[in-house]
């Protein structure tokens, strides 16, 4: 089968559409053909040597979801599940044609949603509401910032926190993606590199109640200053962090932008800052699954979609990453097999 391999980090053209053997389907598993793959930002640190979870050693196969059908179950799997949709999570193996993953790892595919939607929809949005809801508890009438408000998590988080009542304010690096953030519904839309987005907050809204951080450095400092008495910050990605091993000037740039608690801070603010990263909870199917139908549960009742940004072929998957590096992406980016 075809599948993208990474034998060394580098720049997306280390990434290799190459001939492997299909994987073998072993006790609890199933091996799902894939249509379409979505496309993180974490497998783009991960190509550059920079994301710990992460296969050990090399060549492997990148890529964290997808969506597909099984085509064929373990011997201990009911076999009725052969010819089903599935959304697909795993640590890595998703540039691929096929995959195996534990059955628990397949989960059924949203009716209503198209396949692209499906694979558009596990690792965001699951991120999105475990930090929003599970953590932060983010209620009705509270007021959210969001960053990286036009990304995949971001049009995700926007979608949830609308249909849940919030105001929400979206921020973003380019002007072009305001204009999609208010069309998802949030209140206001800003600038994080044009505007003092911090100042408009303070005098127009007297700050926030709940923050989705996803960039680090000096905007994760700027939010948490936003951030109202008994508010919550969860910090989710670190988009602004470009470590270059070759080049020295890079390693305090990117030591220094790593958001940092101050426990005294939290505490004259009386705020609480979180973090979450759901591949470390993959061991916990249970929990993961609950966190799953809750979200699945909300979204049919609202009726929410996956926006989908850019749909790039299998083997273009440098392009892909490319585009995304170029931060002029919005929405989900997907690989099509």
């Amino acid at each position: 089968m075809k599948a993208i391999l990474l034998h060394k980090t580098g720049k997306p053209e280390v990434l290799k559409y190459s001939e492997v053997p299909e994987p073998e389907v072993g006790p609890g598993q199933v091996r799902v053909k894939l249509e379409y793959i979505g496309v993180n930002y974490a497998e783009i640190l991960s190509r550059k040597g920079l994301y710990g979870w992460r296969p050990k050693g090399r060549a492997y196969i990148p890529g964290m979801e997808g969506s597909g059908v099984i085509e064929a179950v373990g011997d201990d799997v009911d076999p009725s599940l052969i010819g089903k949709p599935v959304m697909v999570g795993t640590q890595y193996g998703c540039y691929a044609e096929k995959v195996v993953v534990p059955v628990s790892q397949a989960l059924p595919a949203i009716e209503g949603f198209t396949m692209q939607e499906n694979a558009a929809f596990a690792v965001n949005y699951l991120t999105a509401w475990v930090a929003l809801f599970e953590l932060m508890k983010t209620q009705p009438e509270e007021t959210v910032l969001i960053t990286a408000a036009a990304g995949g998590v971001g049009t995700a988080a926007v979608k949830l926190c609308a249909a849940h009542g919030n105001k929400i304010i979206g921020l973003a690096g380019s002007d072009h993606k305001l204009e999609l953030i208010k069309q998802l519904g949030a209140q206001k839309a800003l600038n994080y590199r044009s505007q003092d987005y911090g100042k408009i907050i303070r005098q127009e809204d007297g700050g926030v109640d709940v923050v989705l951080e996803m960039i680090g450095g000096k905007i994760f400092k700027t939010n948490v200053k936003l951030t109202r008495p008994f508010g919550r910050l969860a910090v989710i990605g670190f988009a602004s962090l470009d470590l270059k091993k070759w080049n020295p000037l890079s390693w305090y740039k990117t030591y220094r932008d790593i958001p940092r608690v101050d426990i005294a801070t939290m505490s004259h603010q009386a705020i609480g800052i979180f973090s979450a990263h759901l591949g470390y909870l993959l061991k916990n199917p249970q929990r993961m699954l609950q966190s799953y139908e809750h979200l699945r549960d909300f979204v049919v009742k609202h009726n929410i979609h996956p926006v989908v940004g850019k749909v790039f072929a299998l083997k273009d998957v440098a392009q892909a990453h490319r585009w995304i590096e170029s931060r002029q992406s919005t929405g989900k980016v997907l690989l099509k097999v």
